[in-house]
Formats: C-alpha cells, structure tokens, sequence
C-alpha cells in the first residue's frame, strides 16, 4: 500500500490584528450620532424619545460598526462586542421593568394616593419643591439607589397647581444628592474600588466639599422658585384629599410596600428582587385595603374575589393601573405603570448601550481620551479634563457606568504620577460622572427618569439644579485649587489609612 505525499502548499497569510484608530476614526461615529440626534429633536421635539431617539442610535451604532471594520475588526467580534453591550445592562432593564410593575401595584393598593394625600396636608407651594428635594435625599441616601427613590411625589405637582417639570428636578436633586452620600450606593462603592487607594468611607467625606455646596445652593434656589411660582389656579388641597378620599381607602397600611422597599434596600437585597417583591406584595395587599379599586379594574361581576386578585396584579404589573372614578384628574394621575410603559425605555437602552460597547470594543473612546490626558498640563486642568470626559462619555455613550468606570482607570495612573490624592479622582468621577447621567434623554439614567416620572428629560434638565450645579462646583475647585488634595507622587498609589 502505497502512501503518496502531496508537497505543502503556501501557507496562510497570518491574520493582521485590527489597526489602531485614528482620532478621525474616533470622532466620525461621535460626529454622526450628534448629527442625527439634533436631527431628532429638532423634527420630532419633545416625542423624540418615543422611537426616533432610538433609531438614531441604531444608526450611529451601526456607522461605527463599519469603521471598526475597515480598521480590522471582523463582523462577528463587532456583533459580540455590541450583544455584550447589551448584555450588560440587562440588570438595569429587569430593574427597570420591576418598577414598571411597583408603579402599577402601588397605584392598584393606594399606595401613591396615600403619599400624595398626606403630602397634601402637610406641604404648601412656597416650600413645595425645597421639601421635596431634601425628602428625596434622605430617602435617597436610606436607601443608596436614586432609581428607588424618584417614584411617587411627581403625582403632588398637579393637585397644587405646580409644574411638573420643576418637580421632576427637585425630584432627582434630592434623589442622586442621597445617592452620592450613602454608603449603600453602588457607584459610592464602585468608584473608590476602581480608583484605588480610598475608602468608601474618605470618597464619601471627600465629596462632602463639593456635594454640600451644590445641594445647598440647589434647595435655596428651589426655596426662590416656590416662593415666586404661582400656581395655575386656586389650590384647594381639601377638595383634592376629599376627591383622593372618595376613590382610595386612605390609610397608613397603605404605605407598608414603601416601608417594605426601604427596608430591603437597607439590607441590600438585590434591587430586582427588593422592588420586583414589593410589586407582588402590593398586589396582593391590594385586595385588603383597596378592595373596591381591585374590583373596578378587572370589571367581572360575576368572578369571585379571589380570581379578581390574581388577575389586578397581573394586569397592574403587565400594563399599568387603570384608575376608574368619576374624577379625571384622578384617573389621568392614577392610571399609570405596568411592565409596557417601560418598553419604550428599554428600546432606548439597547441602541445606546450597543453604541458604546462598538466605540469602547474599537479603541475609539480610548483614543477620544488620550490627548485630554497629555494635554492637561496643571492639576486643575487635569480634574477639568476628567469632568469633561465623564459628562462627554454621559453623552456618547449613553450609561453611567461607563461615564464612572472608563475616566478612574484611564486618569488614575496620572493623578498618582502628579501626587493628586486618590479621592480627587473618584471625587471628580462622582461629581461629574454620576450627577449628569439622567440630563442625557439617551443616557439610561435619563431614559428611567424620564419613563418613571412621565417627565421628558429636555423638560425637567433645567430645573435639576443639583446635578447642573455640582460639576460646575467641581471644576471650579478644581481650577482654583480649594480643597485639592495631594500625596507625596512616589505614595500616591498606597492606600491611605482607612477609617474605622
């Protein structure tokens, strides 16, 4: 038996690693998205966020993709870079869902009517907004999640004649100021961890130079609004509490689900499990203390009830509570949330998480920040230039964590190398990073915000004083030097002493 043995053929040419991006490279995919999202809003104004934003998105995702080809990168690993892209905010969308269902069940169990009938009582238009952004700090550092926090005190706005717009930014103001300073945060966590060298405990305190400023300019400027705001029409909050009365049984068990996601935020049971929970909980309780409103949902005369139970949780979590009064001001407030109203939110999310995970896989982020870093000759335009990148990846890449996590690994090594303190880095990220999240309409942040308190983002941005006030407060003392502090270069990278 004969073996016959053919000669080698060429080799295959080695595969060529994809080329390096050039900053035309890296701003072509920034310039188009810019491009077509100012597009958007201008054909499509204020409805922008209801599919065109996320058509945009998909665009630029899509323009980005091809120039990450021609520079190598084949189709699949472009494909798997923007399935993980998605895949990675599949937390934030299941979150995001979840409170869809709470907003359905705690509308359903008179949970949100109770709120607004006892902040009626108690709140007055002139302190109505500064109120609202100190409770929404307290329950925001409680709890350590801005997300948790901005659900039921919009519904106020229209019973005392206020705007809802102005509102919505007391809301979040309050909300990511408790979010920033409380130890249970995750990006309060994630930042120093990132950064290295800090502890939760030094971040928190660090931040206090900036945070405490802005928050207290932010209050008083919502004090100076409440005052000179004047509402719409007679506030008769009597009336409004007896309409409310008429509807809900209004009482304090209605607020046990709140007290319930307060406290399973505080043990740090996962937030889609705490509030996924607590929207069953409602649900259920719903049908003791509002048995009247659970019966007018389902509308089955003849079904027992029981069955009428199980069918409002699963129509108030899938989409949304439909209030049923004879008061349309009731209804239009009341009838809200369910698991659909999110979808839209989601939508957006995918294309602008798609867009990132292209232009972060490609190297055009990395090269859009590398001049900032070499350019940035004195400390103060060093923290500038990290402020500038966390709001400007806000921007592009339409999620907070990318804003937080990117600039603390590409700036940390100068910040040690210039003998910056390790908390200037994570203080500025947080400062900056975080706080302007929800004031992009694209940004996931800004997307949940805007999809929980039926507020556009381009409507309440004006008025979320504290996120607008914070970086500039940030860039300021960095520029000018206050409160910078430094360690000697050669130690910059060991850990300071941690606190107790």
């Amino acid at each position: 038996m004969s073996v016959s043995i053919s000669p080698p053929g060429p080799e295959a040419p080695a595969k060529r690693p994809p080329r390096e991006p050039s900053l035309a490279d890296a701003l072509a995919p920034v310039v188009v998205l810019i491009g077509l999202l100012v597009l958007t809003i201008v054909l499509f104004g204020t409805a922008a966020a209801d599919g065109p934003l996320q058509v945009a998105l998909f665009m630029s995702a899509t323009f980005a993709g091809i120039i990450a080809y021609k520079n190598g990168y084949t189709a699949v690993a472009i494909e798997e870079a923007a399935v993980g892209g998605v895949s990675s905010a599949m937390g934030a969308i299941f979150i995001l869902l979840a409170v869809g269902a709470l907003i359905g069940t705690w509308n359903l169990a008179g949970t949100i009517p109770t709120i607004v009938s006892y902040g009626l009582a108690l709140l007055r238009p002139a302190i109505f907004f500064a109120i609202i952004a100190v409770i929404c700090a307290l329950v925001g550092a409680v709890t350590g999640s801005s997300w948790t926090t901005a659900v039921a005190f919009v519904g106020m706005a229209p019973v005392l004649k206020m705007s809802t717009a102005m509102t919505a930014g007391a809301v979040i103001s309050g909300a990511y100021m408790g979010d920033k300073m409380s130890p249970l945060s995750e990006t309060t966590i994630l930042v120093p961890s990132l950064v290295g060298g800090v502890t939760v405990n030094q971040h928190i305190r660090g931040m206090l130079w900036t945070v405490g400023p802005s928050f207290v300019a932010a209050v008083g400027i919502f004090l100076g609004l409440g005052f000179a705001e004047k509402p719409s029409g007679a506030v008769d909050t009597t009336a409004a509490r007896d309409a409310l009365a008429a509807v809900y049984h209004i009482t304090p068990w209605n607020l046990v689900p709140l007290v319930l996601l307060i406290v399973l935020s505080f043990l740090q049971v996962p937030p889609f499990l705490a509030i996924f929970g607590t929207a069953v909980f409602s649900g259920i309780l719903a049908s003791f203390t509002q048995p009247d409103v659970v019966k007018a949902l389902v509308d089955k005369p003849g079904q027992g009830p029981v069955l009428n139970g199980v069918e409002a949780i699963y129509k108030s979590m899938a989409t949304g509570h439909v209030a049923h009064s004879s008061n349309d001001t009731i209804n239009a407030l009341f009838s809200r949330g369910g698991m659909t109203s999110m979808l839209t939110t989601v939508w957006l999310i995918l294309g602008a998480m798609g867009f990132a995970a292209i232009m972060e896989h490609a190297g055009f982020i990395d090269r859009l920040i590398k001049p900032l870093v070499t350019r940035a000759r004195s400390d103060g335009r060093l923290i500038a230039a990290t402020g500038l990148t966390c709001i400007g990846l806000n921007i592009i890449a339409g999620d907070q964590y990318i804003a937080d996590v990117l600039p603390s690994r590409a700036y940390r090594a100068e910040y040690a190398k210039r003998g910056l303190a390790p908390r200037m880095l994570s203080r500025t990220v947080e400062d900056t990073g975080t706080v302007t999240s929800p004031l992009v309409p694209w940004n996931s942040c800004g997307a949940y915000m805007a999809g929980v308190l039926a507020v556009p983002t381009v409507e309440y941005l004006p008025f979320a004083f504290f996120n607008l006030l914070n970086p500039l407060i940030a860039i300021i003392f960095g520029l000018t030097g206050f409160r910078v502090e430094h360690v000697k270069p050669e130690t910059a990278q060991n850990p300071e002493p941690a606190d107790s």
